[in-house]
């Protein structure tokens, strides 16, 4: 797999690394494809402050290194949305007016709450907390629909006490047939993100049951990401996100230009 398309730099709130730096450090890992996809998150404050970026700059910053390494590698200039119900009028005017490449939209905030604080589940079982971040993505789902993948679909599951241990889908998957259900009416894809593993998982996010059923209701559009802070994590554990897909019935996956899906076969 030679296309890793969640990656993150210093117009994150959470990470340091300069745009060069993530770039030069997919050209060492053999990278063909990459696309930098920042965080977006308008009204997340649970960090302190805002954590979005001012988009021209962005562009501005982005364009001409798109152009200074395409020789090299095909860089993409992508967002990763941080979907809140209220939001979807907001991401469709800031999607309509800038040349994003690609979009990810990814749920951060349950009941008011990054489930990375660990706040969330004090006082709540893993399954409550699991359960109302499924419901969380089901209504931003609903009414955000300016985005091409949901990604990391049950994040949550790395900051519960037990992690996946509690981890049980059967009570969810109704919640969750009814998220993959819009993506697939909707020709939107899932990310199979393998920061899953880097937290400890035993798994990419999502579930492979979860993609299991995202294929069984007709889904097709499924990237990879490794959602790299640093350029040491790019492409991590790709060959392992690789058989996880084969495994599920999948024999290809997606890169975007211009937001179009093109489909590759899988290595």
């Amino acid at each position: 797999m030679r296309a890793d398309v969640h990656m993150h730099t210093a117009f994150s709130h959470d990470s340091q690394a300069k745009p060069e730096e993530m770039i030069e450090g997919a050209i060492q890992k053999q990278m063909k494809k990459i696309c930098l996809t920042d965080h977006f998150d308008k009204d997340d404050m649970e960090w302190g402050e805002e954590c979005i970026f001012p988009v021209e700059e962005y562009f501005k910053a982005l364009q001409p290194l798109k152009e200074a390494y395409r020789d090299k590698i095909d860089v993409g200039i992508g967002v990763e949305l941080g979907l809140r119900p209220y939001l979807g009028k907001y991401y469709r005017e800031l999607t309509a007016s800038h040349p994003f490449d690609f979009i990810i939209g990814s749920v951060h905030c349950i009941q008011g709450e990054d489930p990375a604080k660990g706040v969330l589940f004090q006082g709540k079982t893993d399954m409550e907390v699991y359960k109302q971040a499924m419901e969380a993505n089901l209504a931003s789902v609903r009414a955000c629909e300016e985005f091409d993948v949901l990604g990391h679909l049950d994040y949550v599951v790395r900051y519960g006490r037990e992690k996946e241990g509690s981890y049980r889908l059967e009570p969810l998957m109704e919640i969750i047939d009814e998220i993959l259900r819009l993506l697939v009416d909707r020709r939107q894809g899932l990310e199979v993100n393998t920061a899953g593993l880097k937290y400890g998982l035993s798994f990419p996010h999502p579930h492979k049951r979860i993609l299991q059923r995202y294929r069984e209701l007709g889904g097709e559009i499924i990237t990879m990401g490794s959602d790299a802070h640093s350029p040491e994590h790019i492409g991590y554990r790709f060959t392992q996100g690789v058989e996880y897909l084969k495994a599920c019935g999948f024999k290809y996956y997606t890169e975007f230009s211009s937001r179009i899906p093109v489909f590759k076969q899988l290595p």
